[in-house]
């Protein structure tokens, strides 16, 4: 593996891990990996890695009773040769989950894991392996993306196989996956029968957790728990790797900061304490590298000389939902992200900078009588939210940022979407890419209108039959890129239910 154990500690003690005694591990756990006890600890929602670079990783696992993550690392495929790692402790605060950050590790490399938790005595329990490929610089790279899971109440229908979209990406062999938001719908309860519009019924798996609205941390982390219990889920996080971010639905449906509902559902009516609990959940449920120890949910993940992803958050630092009218500037990114986005975009030397944004740009989501997200509908100058984004672009032109392409989900149907000055009322910006994907597992909707302030085109699009219809009609709807190693052409693809191809484009890069 050439990754010494000087290189792992010095990289994970800072998280609380130590490198452990050799052996111990595999006398206790490797010779029957996926036994499980009931005097040990279990792993009842599988493993997973995320935001893995060239150089590091995080790996995650979630158990039954307290306990510490131990982990078994390899580049050989074989664990008789692995390095053994103690990592942190977990009870009920964090629901038993643990996640375990890697540095140190080898570009273009294949990483084996083998992930569970030691009781007080010492004792490994139930185990499960996992795996992830660093970067390499003479790689390509391949990666899928999509949003919104388990929406609208269509959860897991074990006569459709669960959640088989989620499979149809796993085949396609990327990665890693991006998934842009709505990770869950903790707004919508999901019941065993869902009658729906074209006479048919739609069957669920239930918990007791996700048969109301989430307000309690409990019922936030039941609703990751929930998705986990799809097989098709848990064989792609245990395969490629995670780079989540998040939306409205992981707290509930269109918030903003210092919202009080109305809404008989909720007994918390402070949207503010329940987005700190929803919160809490995503980052134990969805890993991901804590930048500088930040709870941080906007972040850059490099992928090597070809790609970096900027992971947006639209939900943390926004002003309230404005009327359209609102001409004055409204926060969508907040000023130290937007700040954050512009510096670190134009220091990119990757080829390809992917803007991994959790609601379109160009497309009108009213929130009732108010705007959900940038675009507010009305021809001519930037207003409301736009303002933001139009300062995002013309820095981008500025600082000559070349080959930045937007991905998002949020409106539940698959478009691209050309945006160029030429076309658009606001002009101080370079033409650019936005490829909406999903829902991946939820009701699917569409079209939205178009708000013309930025110049999109609708190059490409694929919608609902009618409004919320369900996965099993195949309008289900995932994105897949591959990056030429030799060329450096995007090529993006956007694909239904089954992983057909529905619509695919070459986006060669520009050069200074």
């Amino acid at each position: 593996m050439k990754l010494s154990r000087r290189q792992l500690l010095a990289a994970t003690t800072a998280a609380g891990a130590s490198v452990a005694v050799p052996g111990t591990f595999a006398a206790t756990a490797s010779a029957a990996p996926n036994l499980v006890r009931r005097d040990r600890a279990a792993l009842p929602s599988g493993v997973a890695s995320a935001d893995v670079t060239p150089n590091s990783a995080v790996v995650w696992s979630r158990t039954d009773r307290p306990g510490r993550l131990v982990v078994q690392l390899t580049g050989h495929g074989r664990f008789d040769r692995a390095i053994s790692l103690r990592g942190p402790r977990t009870d009920a605060g964090d629901d038993f989950t643990a996640r375990l950050p890697l540095r140190g590790l080898r570009p273009g490399q294949r990483y084996d894991y083998r992930l569970g938790f030691e009781d007080a005595y010492g004792r490994i329990g139930q185990t499960l392996d996992g795996s992830f490929t660093t970067p390499g610089r003479s790689r390509g790279v391949s990666f899928v993306f999509t949003g919104d899971t388990a929406g609208q109440g269509y959860g897991i229908n074990p006569e459709l196989g669960g959640m088989i979209a989620y499979k149809a990406m796993h085949e396609t062999r990327p990665d890693f996956f991006l998934h842009s938001g709505d990770n869950i719908y903790a707004d919508g309860p999901i019941e065993a029968e869902l009658k729906v519009a074209d006479g048919t019924v739609w069957k669920n798996v239930v918990t007791e957790e996700v048969s109301k609205v989430a307000e309690t941390l409990a019922e936030y982390r039941g609703r990751y728990k929930y998705n986990l219990l799809d097989e098709n889920v848990r064989n792609l996080y245990a395969d490629v790797p995670l780079i989540a971010q998040w939306d409205d639905h992981e707290t509930l449906n269109n918030w903003y900061p210092g919202e009080i509902l109305d809404d008989s559902r909720y007994v918390e009516r402070r949207v503010d304490v329940l987005a700190t609990r929803a919160k809490k959940a995503f980052l134990e449920y969805l890993p991901m590298e804590h930048i500088g120890g930040r709870d941080r949910i906007y972040r850059k993940v490099s992928y090597g000389p070809l790609l970096d992803v900027f992971c947006l958050d639209m939900r943390t630092y926004r002003g309230a939902n404005p009327l359209p009218s609102e001409a004055g500037p409204v926060a969508m990114l907040g000023a130290e992200q937007a700040a954050w986005l512009v510096r670190e975009v134009a220091a990119s030397r990757a080829t390809w900078k992917v803007i991994a944004s959790d609601m379109p740009l160009g497309l009108l989501v009213p929130d009732g009588d108010l705007v959900e997200a940038v675009g507010n509908g009305l021809p001519g100058a930037p207003g409301g939210r736009e303002h933001e984004i139009a300062w995002v672009l013309s820095q981008f032109k500025k600082r000559k940022v070349r080959n930045a392409i937007w991905l998002t989900a949020d409106v539940h149907y698959a478009a691209a979407h050309h945006y160029d000055p030429a076309r658009a009322a606001y002009t101080d910006f370079d033409p650019f890419w936005e490829i909406v994907a999903g829902p991946i597992n939820a009701g699917a909707f569409g079209p939205n209108p178009l708000d013309s302030t930025f110049g999109p085109k609708v190059v490409w699009t694929k919608v609902a039959d009618f409004p919320s219809q369900s996965p099993a009609s195949g309008n289900q709807f995932f994105g897949h890129t591959r990056i030429d190693p030799r060329t450096g052409v995007f090529t993006v693809s956007l694909r239904n239910l089954f992983g057909d191809v529905l619509w695919t484009k070459d986006i060669p890069p520009a050069h200074h």
